[in-house]
């Protein structure tokens, strides 16, 4: 399945936040990533996030999708995906 995360987190943690996802997923821009993850995979992913955040302070959303969407980025590209080996 393919997921796009994002996020708004507390200043204490939204380092973790950024390091943790980026072990499994492509970080696109500021508090959002994406990619193609197992379904364990995005089991593991959410189960992290969940030790990582304050659930009574911050807030991560999670879009789960069939397939890669397609994308159209208008102004500057942050971080192209062609550029992911």
């Amino acid at each position: 399945m393919y997921v796009v995360i994002v996020y708004d987190v507390s200043v204490k943690r939204v380092n973790n936040v950024k390091k943790f996802l980026r072990q499994h997923l492509h970080w696109i821009q500021n508090s959002v990533f994406e990619g193609e993850v197992t379904r364990a995979e995005f089991e593991r992913i959410k189960a992290g996030l969940k030790d990582i955040i304050d659930e009574d302070e911050d807030s991560v959303i999670v879009y789960r999708l069939r397939s890669m969407p397609e994308r159209e980025v208008l102004g500057v590209e942050k971080n192209p995906l062609e550029d992911v080996l």
